[in-house]
């Protein structure tokens, strides 16, 4: 009973282990306070059904009837009675919940808030997994099974996630799943009675069993393959080798941080990385019923870290459950009009967010899974991406007249939207001067942003750049707004951010302009094209926008009545209250233009400087790497072309090694050099030579037996392969002979040619191999990979017993020694 109650709490706490994956869901930790409550009342009721011996049967309808005795508690209806037990009432309750769960699922993207639904469904299943762990690692004693309900629990975040899950909550719930398989292999081990080694030897009772630390190892080296192999795997999201391949990335599904929640790309990284894009691509098609669009927009960032603006996680509902109509919210003076949009997005494009126009209305051809915020204004999913998509949706385009802009009124300070909209990191003493200076005077907040936006002009020294220049602040708004040379991003970042100072909530857009590419109603967006500008909330008349981005740097820019082109004004359009701005081919962002002529990439800030990073081309790593790959398979070839040469250096074995001059030579002549042979000299070329021969046979696909006698051997080799060949026989039994008097005899042979009997007998193993035996001899020699892996093996035994003995002399000093040596004295 001891040891059901020990794997009982491991098996309860392993469970909870296992649930870490869901952290990567919900927002903060409430779902795991009262999975502890729900998972430790099931342990408790499965203990107390083990105490009175119920049998399995009982035991589960004990701990469901605690799971449901947890529910209730922890989701109460209010018709409970003492507050615990269940009614009809909260069974019904229970059913609302989980179709409530069902709705908030399609609603909410990760990470999901604490709503009473989603945290029922999140106990509910890990009390459910509670309940099948004990089960199955007590009640049925196979804990390897319970890895099956435990994973269950990690493929919910798999499910709801577009990027890769993160591994660490993943090697979390694996340590649980190891916990209980490491307690029950103790305690059946410790069933056996005595304990050994394997070797001989007794293990003592402080020393762990070597069959459980086989197992722990074999487990530890499965679970750091399931996390690692991931990560190397190319085509896997997230994979480490597509990271390094993609290098710093674009974020709009070519690079790091492509697909997944807009939340984890860095839209000004992104944005920098497809403006300095060498080549165009073509991302999106458009086709619109108004005759002059304002742009195109797929995010927003709206929250202001010390490293810039930063994108919210966006949450929603579907869009096909009805989008909010704008003109609920309608002031005076704004003209509201209903256009329709196709959109067809291109291959090239993949990311979870939706290119749509501003307040979209009504949407065809879009998934429950694509989801409509209502505060960003984004669509956006969690499980699919916009790849390949081509969709229609009705809009609503607003415009205003600066007189209404003029009389809408300032947000109460206490207001949500300005509380969070106008806060700033810190205060930066250039910043809150500068907007002093520009507000001054100004009473409305109209009249503030139109100051802010007017600075952003040409006669204050600000030019549009695709190099922008880093400074000396060590701020990067600062550095803006004294170098004043940037492109859109700095130019939107650094007016919301002077809009925010100025207690106006602003944020940044990310999107398209209407670009150079228009056939009648159809707009072509390029790389090239993707742009950021500022939005501005005024009462009772929502977000409007906002371009300080000079317009001749721009292609498709577009001005309206409200922030006319400060560089160029131009009367505005009194019907639609927008008019456009040519853009000079000259000054475009396209790769022909002179802004593109020393390109540099954003370092992924909102406002930071740059430093220059040219892509470079990719065939030089696929040729280095091809290179690497050809090294590699050549080096078994290499090897065993080494060996022979350092076997065959001499053509005749034991020739002239050493040397006498003979004393008995006729008076004026020369002295007379006797040679003879050197016995040591001649068995090593013996040895060499008949290794040699052997090495022939394994790379033929002879077989080897190391027990017979080198005359054993050659007349295998004879009978079996040289029977036919007279040249061949008389070289195989010379090597044989000379490898067997090397052995056993007191003088070797000497004098004979036994590289040329190598080369005979190995051009007829040749000669009769069929074409695969001989590629596989040449490229990879199967002798060469043979002498590895039993080299291999040999060092892996040495470090293995060399482990052995250094873990043993350290065991020696283990707590659990030291306790059972007291215990038995």
């Amino acid at each position: 009973m001891i040891s059901s109650r020990n794997i009982g709490v491991v098996a309860a706490v392993a469970t909870l282990l296992a649930s870490a994956p869901l952290s990567a869901i919900f927002r903060s930790w409430t779902w795991l306070i009262e999975s502890i409550i729900a998972v430790a009342v099931v342990a408790g009721a499965a203990a107390l059904t083990r105490l009175v011996r119920a049998p399995l049967w009982g035991q589960v309808l004990g701990m469901l009837a605690g799971l449901m005795l947890a529910l209730t508690w922890l989701f109460p209806s209010g018709d409970e009675l003492f507050a615990i037990l269940p009614t009809p009432g909260t069974l019904a309750y229970f059913g609302e919940l989980l179709g409530g769960s069902m709705q908030d699922m399609r609603s909410y993207g990760v990470e999901v808030p604490d709503t009473n639904p989603l945290l029922f469904i999140a106990v509910l299943g890990v009390g459910a997994v509670a309940v099948l762990v004990d089960v199955l690692a007590v009640g049925m004693r196979r804990p390897a099974l319970a890895g099956l309900p435990m994973l269950a629990i990690y493929s919910v975040p798999v499910a709801v996630y577009v990027d890769s899950v993160p591994a660490v909550p993943f090697v979390v719930g694996a340590a649980g799943y190891l916990w209980l398989l490491v307690t029950d292999n103790v305690d059946r081990v410790r069933r056996f009675g005595r304990r050994f080694t394997g070797d001989g030897r007794d293990i003592d009772v402080w020393e762990a069993s070597p069959l459980a630390s086989a197992g722990r190892r074999l487990a530890a080296v499965g679970v750091a393959l399931a996390v690692a192999l991931p990560l190397a795997v190319p085509g896997m999201t997230g994979g480490l080798l597509d990271s390094l391949s993609r290098g710093p990335g674009n974020g709009m599904g070519n690079g790091n941080g492509s697909g997944g929640n807009s939340g984890r790309i860095d839209l000004f990284a992104s944005l920098a990385g497809q403006l300095n894009q060498s080549q165009v691509a073509d991302l999106v098609k458009v086709k619109t019923s108004e005759p002059n669009p304002f742009y195109l927009r797929y995010a927003v960032a709206d929250e202001l870290r010390p490293n810039g603006f930063q994108a919210r996680n966006p949450s929603g509902r579907s869009v096909n459950e009805g989008l909010p109509n704008p003109a609920d919210r309608a002031g005076q003076g704004v003209r509201q009009t209903t256009y329709q949009a196709t959109v067809e997005v291109t291959k090239s494009l993949s990311m979870s967010l939706m290119p749509v126009y501003a307040e979209p209305t009504r949407t065809d051809d879009l998934s429950d899974n694509w989801l409509y915020d209502t505060n960003q204004q984004v669509v956006f999913s969690n499980r699919e991406n916009s790849r390949g998509r081509k969709y229609s949706f009705d809009y609503v385009r607003s415009t205003f007249t600066p007189e209404a802009l003029r009389a809408a009124r300032t947000l109460p300070a206490e207001h949500p939207l300005r509380r969070q909209l106008t806060a700033t990191p810190g205060v930066v003493p250039e910043v809150e001067a500068l907007v002093t200076e520009l507000i001054q005077g100004k009473r409305t907040d109209y009249d503030k942003v139109l100051a802010i936006y007017r600075h952003f002009s040409a006669d204050n020294g600000f030019s549009y750049r695709l190099s922008t220049e880093s400074g000396s602040s060590g701020q990067d708004i600062v550095n803006f707004l004294t170098n004043k040379v940037g492109y859109c991003q700095q130019y939107a970042a650094a007016m919301a951010w002077l809009v925010r100072a100025a207690g106006i909530p602003a944020r940044v857009a990310f999107g398209f302009t209407n670009g150079s590419k228009r056939d009648g109603d159809t707009f072509t967006l390029t790389n090239l094209n993707l742009h950021a500008w500022t939005e501005v909330y005024f009462d009772g008349a929502g977000w409007v926008p906002f371009d300080a981005t000079p317009a001749y740097g721009v292609p498709g820019s577009t001005r309206s009545a409200w922030a006319p082109d400060t560089d160029a004004p131009e009367p505005s359009n009194p019907d639609t209250g927008v008019a456009n701005t040519p853009s000079d081919p000259d000054a475009s962002a396209g790769p022909a233009g002179p802004d593109n002529a020393d390109r540099d990439t954003d370092n992924g800030l909102s406002l930071g400087g740059t430093t220059p990073n040219e892509q470079p081309p990719v065939w030089p790593w696929w040729a280095a790497g091809l290179v690497a790959l050809l090294a590699l398979l050549a080096v078994p070839a290499l090897r065993r072309v080494a060996l022979r040469r350092r076997r065959g250096g001499r053509a005749v074995s034991g020739t002239m090694a050493s040397a006498r001059v003979d004393g008995d030579s006729e008076p004026g002549t020369r002295p007379v050099v006797v040679l003879g042979a050197d016995a040591n000299q001649a068995r090593a070329d013996a040895h060499a030579a008949w290794a040699e021969l052997l090495d022939t046979l394994v790379d033929f696909r002879l077989p080897v037996d190391p027990t017979e006698t080198p005359r054993a051997t050659a007349d295998r080799l004879v009978r079996d392969a040289l029977d036919d060949d007279p040249a061949a026989v008389g070289s195989a039994r010379l090597l044989g002979q000379a490898e067997e008097r090397a052995r056993y005899a007191r003088d070797p042979l000497t004098g004979e040619p036994l590289l040329p009997a190598l080369r005979t007998v190995r051009g007829v193993l040749a000669a009769r191999a069929d074409r695969r035996t001989r590629l596989l001899a040449a490229l990879l020699p199967p002798s060469v990979l043979l002498r590895w892996r039993t080299g291999l093996a040999d060092r892996s035994g040495r470090m293995v017993a060399l482990t052995a003995r250094a873990r043993y002399r350290l065991l020696r000093w283990s707590p659990r020694r030291l306790l059972a040596d007291r215990t038995a004295r």
